[in-house]
C-alpha cells in the first residue's frame, strides 16, 4: 500500500519515472549487442600439434596422449577432452565447465604444454593454443576473386592486406582464407644434374643457408655522422637466388642454376575455392564474445569499403553470406508479432471494458513494462535475441492482467459511493495480495529453467527473465495505474470524434451477453446444453 499512498501524494513523480525508462531504453538498446540466440558460454581451448611425416598412431601416442595426461594432471576446471589424430596433425580440444575462469585456464594449458615440449619427440614444435566457445560462429563471408591475378596474389592480397584491416575490427576472429595458392619461394631440384655433378640434395640446402643471412652488423662513426652498416647476405630476387654459388670443384664453380631452379611458386593446394566459376579465395569472420553479430557487418562491409582504393581494381570483392540479415530479420518479426498481440489485447480490453481512458492506461503499462525488462536484461549483460523478445511476447497477452484487475476494483468502489482517493485505496488494498500472488505464479513457472544445464540454460534463463522481469513490473505499474492526472484539454479533442465513446460497461455487457448467448448455440454445438438465459440476472440491472 505504501506506493499507493506515495502515487497519491506524488503522481507527477511516476509520470518522470515512466518518461524516464522511455528516454533510458533505446540508448541502452544501442549499447545492448543484437543476435539470433544468446550468448552459449560454454569456453573450448583447442590444440593444434604440428609435426610433418609422423603417421596419425605415432602422433596419438607420443603427442596426443602426452598432452592429454598433461592438461588433465595441471589445468583447472576441465570437463571432458576431445582428439583427433592425423597424419602429421593433432587436435586437441579441452572443454571446461561453464563458470571457469577462461584467461586462467589459458595460461595453465600455455604453460603446460610448453614444459612438455621436452618430453615429446626431437624437433617437436609449441601447438597452436586457440579459444573459441560454442557463439563463434561466422557472421559473414567474403569471395575474392580477379580476371588477371593468379591464385597467389589472390591469397597474398587476403592473408596480407585485407585480413590485418579486418583484423581491427572489434568483436571479430579471422582465420587464413580458404583455397587460393599459399605463396613461396621453391627450389625445383634436378636429380640428373646433381647425380652428374657429385651433389646431394643436403649440400643445396646448406648453400642456401648460408648465404641467406640476415645479421646484424651495427653502425659506423665517421667525424659527427654515424651510418648503419648493412651486409649484403640475403638476395634480394629470385635470379639472385639462382645465381648463388654451391659448392667450387677443381676450381670450377656449381651454380644454382646448374642443379636446380628457383622460382616463385607455392606451397601444395589443400582445397579450392570457386565462385562463379573462378578459382579464389574465401574469408570468413567470426564472432568472439559477446559482441553483437549487427555491429561486427556493419563494421567490416564500412572498413572494406574505406580500403578497396588501395587494392587492385581487377581484385573483386563479393560478400557471399551475410548472417545480419538473417538476425534482423528474426528480429524484425518477432517485434512485429509482438506489437500486434498488444494491439488486439489494447482492442479486446477496449472492446469488453467499454471506456477509452482505462483502455489507454492499461495499454501504457505493455510497452511500459517491456521497456523495464529491457533495462533489467541489459543490466544482466544478456543480448537482445530471439529468446528474450520472444519471452516479451510472450507476456504481451498477461500484462495487462494485474492493471485491468485494479482498475476494474477502483471502479466498482467508486460505484458504491466511495470519494475517488478511498476508492483508490480501498481498490488497490482489496486486490493487492491476490494480483500479487498471481504474478508470482506466473513467474514461478519459469524457475526451473534456472536450474538447466549446458546448451539449454543459455537458451532459456534469458527468456524466463524477460517474462518475469515484465510480469513484476507490470504488477508495480498496476498499482498506479489510477493515478495519472487527466488528459490536456487539446488531448481530448481526439476522442470527441468518437460517438460518445462506448455505452457504460452496465448497457455494454448486457448487449455483449446478449451475443454471446445467441451466437455460440449456433457455432458451438456443445453449447447447446447450456441455458444462456440464465448470465443476464447475475449482472447489474441497466
Amino acid at each position: 500500500m505504501w506506493i499507493v499512498r506515495l502515487a497519491l501524494a506524488r503522481p507527477y513523480t511516476f509520470i518522470v519515472m515512466a518518461l524516464v525508462v522511455i528516454l533510458l531504453t533505446p540508448v541502452v538498446l544501442l549499447r545492448t549487442p543484437t543476435d539470433i540466440f544468446p550468448e552459449i558460454n560454454i569456453p573450448v581451448i583447442s590444440l593444434v600439434w604440428s609435426y610433418n611425416g609422423l603417421s596419425p598412431q605415432d602422433m596419438e601416442q607420443r603427442i596426443t596422449a602426452n598432452s592429454e595426461r598433461a592438461v588433465t594432471t595441471l589445468v583447472n576446471d576441465v570437463e571432458h577432452i576431445e582428439s583427433q589424430s592425423l597424419n602429421g596433425i593433432a587436435v586437441v580440444k579441452i572443454y571446461f565447465q561453464p563458470n571457469a575462469n577462461v584467461q586462467t585456464a589459458l595460461a595453465q594449458t600455455t604453460a603446460i604444454v610448453q614444459t612438455i615440449l621436452r618430453f615429446l619427440p626431437p624437433g617437436t614444435t609449441a601447438p597452436l593454443v586457440a579459444i573459441y566457445s560454442a557463439s563463434t560462429v561466422p557472421v559473414i563471408q567474403i569471395g575474392l576473386t580477379s580476371d588477371s591475378l593468379s591464385e597467389q596474389a589472390i591469397f597474398d592480397f587476403g592473408n596480407n592486406f585485407i585480413r590485418t584491416q579486418l583484423a581491427t575490427v572489434q568483436g571479430a576472429a579471422l582465420p587464413f582464407p580458404y583455397g587460393g595458392k599459399q605463396r613461396q619461394i621453391t627450389v625445383d631440384l634436378n636429380s640428373e644434374a646433381l647425380q652428374s655433378k657429385g651433389l646431394s640434395p643436403v649440400e643445396i640446402v646448406n648453400a642456401v643457408n648460408a648465404q641467406n643471412l640476415i645479421l646484424p652488423t651495427g653502425t659506423a662513426k665517421f667525424g659527427t655522422l654515424e651510418y648503419n652498416v648493412e651486409m649484403n647476405g640475403a638476395p634480394q630476387t629470385i635470379q639472385e637466388l639462382n645465381d648463388l654459388p654451391v659448392k667450387t670443384v677443381n676450381g670450377a664453380t656449381i651454380y644454382m642454376r646448374d642443379v636446380a631452379h628457383v622460382r616463385d611458386g607455392f606451397s601444395p593446394q589443400t582445397n579450392i575455392v570457386r565462385a562463379n566459376g573462378q578459382r579464389g579465395a574465401l574469408m570468413a569472420v567470426y564472432k568472439t564474445g559477446g559482441a553483437s553479430t549487427l555491429d561486427i557487418v556493419q563494421r567490416v562491409k564500412q572498413t572494406i569499403q574505406n580500403y578497396l582504393g588501395s587494392l587492385p581494381e581487377s581484385l573483386h570483392i563479393t560478400m557471399l553470406f551475410d548472417q545480419s540479415l538473417f538476425v534482423r530479420a528474426s528480429i524484425q518479426g518477432v517485434l512485429r508479432e509482438g506489437l500486434i498481440a498488444a494491439c488486439l489485447t489494447a482492442i479486446m480490453i477496449l472492446l469488453f471494458l467499454g471506456n477509452w481512458k482505462s483502455t489507454l492506461i492499461i495499454a501504457t503499462s505493455i510497452p511500459l513494462s517491456i521497456l523495464v525488462s529491457i533495462l533489467l536484461l541489459s543490466a544482466l549483460h544478456e543480448t537482445i535475441n530471439i529468446m528474450t523478445l520472444g519471452g516479451l511476447a510472450l507476456a504481451v497477452g498477461i500484462l495487462v492482467d494485474d492493471a485491468t484487475v485494479e482498475i476494474e476494483n477502483i471502479n466498482r468502489n467508486l460505484a458504491m459511493g466511495k470519494e475517488t482517493v478511498q476508492a483508490i485505496l480501498d481498490g488497490a488494498q482489496q486486490i493487492a495480495v491476490p494480483a500479487f500472488v498471481s504474478t508470482l505464479c506466473i513467474c514461478i513457472v519459469f524457475i526451473p529453467m534456472f536450474f538447466l544445464s549446458g546448451v539449454a540454460r543459455f537458451l532459456f534463463v534469458p527468456l524466463a527473465e524477460a517474462v518475469s522481469f515484465a510480469m513484476l513490473a507490470s504488477y508495480m505499474w498496476s498499482r498506479t495505474a489510477r493515478l495519472l492526472p487527466p488528459l490536456p484539454t487539446g488531448l481530448r479533442a481526439p476522442f470527441r470524434a468518437f460517438p460518445r465513446r462506448l455505452p457504460p460497461r452496465t448497457e455494454c455487457r448486457p448487449r455483449q451477453f446478449h451475443f454471446i448467448r445467441g451466437v455460440f448455440p449456433r457455432i458451438l454445438p456443445a453449447f447447446r446444453g447450456i441455458d444462456f438465459r440464465a448470465w443476464p440476472r447475475f449482472l447489474p440491472e441497466s
